[in-house]
């Protein structure tokens, strides 16, 4: 069976489920706690697919592995954090606040099940490519591969680091200044974790541009080709989700304003100087 077809029936019955879940827990979170599992279930598909025709399954066997070990590094932060405890995202609860029932059921079934399913197909289509085009590896999946890893350490680096924060702050009665981390790489991006995390799906997205231009594709289906719709996709979702979490941040934490003048959003750069006080001095 075509393994695209595989993937999207499996895709719908995942949306079906959260669907149901979500009406019957009155809980909406149940896409995230799929969102870190089915992605490599959809590239292991495709690896899968390539060995059983007797293709070269050399990159696909190279992605499913690396995406993988990104799935059990975001559920294993997920869970630590209660994600599987069946408690549901608090951004969920601000936009049900803002709804009618309807309004927010309306939500719930056009962009947290369907959209969100969808994307998680979309990201993983470049594995579509690779299979379609079974080449030999090359120099640049070495080099592409190397960048996954250095971005899944750099990602398990800034969710660690923000789990000491929060682990200190619940330590010291929920109140620890600024409210926020702000030290190792949190000093250099407001959101390390996502940035490293943008990287690896965009590095997944040029592991499939590699397939098509190894088998003699040119710019336009090879280096540019309609699968990067998903990474764009999925960076756009990732940049709206941030400016919503940031004016919470930014309501709930004074500091938060300074924050986002010195440091960058996404992208580590280094901070700006702080503003000088206007307080007079003594």
């Amino acid at each position: 069976m075509d393994p695209l077809i595989v993937v999207l029936g499996i895709a719908a019955a995942v949306s079906l489920f959260c669907w149901i879940a979500s009406l019957v827990t009155t809980d909406t979170s149940w896409v995230d706690r799929l969102w870190s599992v089915v992605p490599a279930v959809y590239v292991w598909v495709f690896a899968i697919a390539a060995l059983v025709d007797g293709e070269d399954a050399a990159r696909l066997v190279l992605v499913a592995i690396l995406v993988t070990l990104w799935a059990a590094r975001l559920t294993f932060n997920f869970a630590r954090k209660g994600g599987y405890s069946g408690m549901e995202d608090y951004r969920w609860a601000i936009l049900r606040s803002k709804m009618t029932p309807v309004q927010f059921q309306l939500f719930n079934i056009f962009f947290i099940v369907l959209y969100q399913n969808a994307l998680l197909v979309l990201i993983t289509l470049p594995a579509l490519i690779a299979w379609q085009n079974p080449v030999a590896l090359t120099g640049f999946d070495i080099a592409f591969g190397l960048l996954f890893l250095g971005a899944l350490v750099g990602e398990f680096v800034a969710d660690q680091q923000q789990w000491n924060f929060h682990t200190a702050k619940e330590a010291a009665g929920g109140r620890l200044a600024p409210g926020f981390a702000t030290t190792g790489l949190w000093r250099y991006s407001r959101h390390p974790n996502f940035f490293f995390e943008q990287t690896q799906w965009w590095v997944v997205y040029a592991f499939g541009a590699t397939a098509a231009v190894a088998a003699g594709a040119g710019l336009w289906g090879g280096i540019l080709n309609w699968t990067i719709i998903g990474a764009a996709l999925l960076t756009v979702l990732f940049i709206g989700s941030t400016v919503f979490t940031e004016s919470i941040s930014a309501a709930k934490y004074p500091a938060y304003a300074e924050y986002q003048r010195t440091t960058s959003m996404l992208i580590p750069f280094p901070p700006r100087s702080p503003q000088p006080s206007t307080e007079p001095t003594a």
